[in-house]
């Protein structure tokens, strides 16, 4: 007798597609903020529609490779719940100063208790409307964040429970690259959720002021 298959729990298909909803989103805002401070110049970005709005989008292979091969695993975590918090450091190449961390704080969203009524799904446009959201104020902090007239690059750092299994040679334990409490502001920006996640996100930088 061939064995059942066991249809998947909408649980199951919510987790995997929100997973992938939110890695889009860490791409996309990251290729932002590369663009918006300077980090790589502009020629090598390009204009794609996503979301329903023009994005930038690196050209840059080696920088393409690098946030695929980060985002990749960090899919993977997103799937077991093992990861709490994305930081997009942007570092002076000079001094190795961090100069500002774009936080990302991943909640995962409460879910009713057994024999409640499920929440009802909620819409891909709504979610989209609120990334977009976010994605357009990443591109306004430009009118208060210090303009950055110094040679930078950057690191993303993770945030993971002990126990996660990471990867040989690809991630390794790490300076937080903090700004001292003394010299930084911070800005709370928008969140977006999904029926799994939700994200919030924020932008400390250094003020020497």
């Amino acid at each position: 007798m061939a064995p059942t298959k066991q249809a998947p729990t909408r649980q199951a298909i919510t987790l995997k597609g929100s997973t992938n909803l939110v890695t889009e989103f860490f791409k996309y805002a990251a290729n932002t903020i590369l663009f918006q401070r300077g980090v790589y110049p502009a020629d090598d970005f390009h204009m794609v529609k996503k979301y329903g709005q023009t994005v930038l989008v690196t050209q840059d292979l080696a920088l393409e490779n690098y946030l695929d091969k980060i985002l990749k695993q960090v899919n993977q975590w997103l799937l077991t719940g093992s990861v709490t918090q994305l930081v997009l450091a942007i570092i002076s190449k000079d001094s190795r100063l961090p100069l500002e961390r774009w936080v990302f704080d991943i909640n995962l969203v409460e879910q009713p208790g057994e024999g409640s009524q499920p929440a009802p799904a909620k819409p891909e446009a709504e979610i989209q409307a609120e990334i977009r959201a976010i994605l357009k104020q990443i591109v306004s902090t430009v009118t208060f964040l210090p303009v950055i007239d110094e040679p930078t690059v950057f690191n993303i750092l993770a945030y993971t429970a002990e126990s996660v299994d990471i990867p040989a040679n690809e991630w390794v334990d790490t300076d937080p690259l903090a700004i001292e409490a003394s010299k930084s502001q911070q800005v709370k920006l928008r969140s977006f959720s999904t029926d799994v996640h939700r994200i919030e996100a924020m932008v400390a930088y250094r003020y020497e002021g």
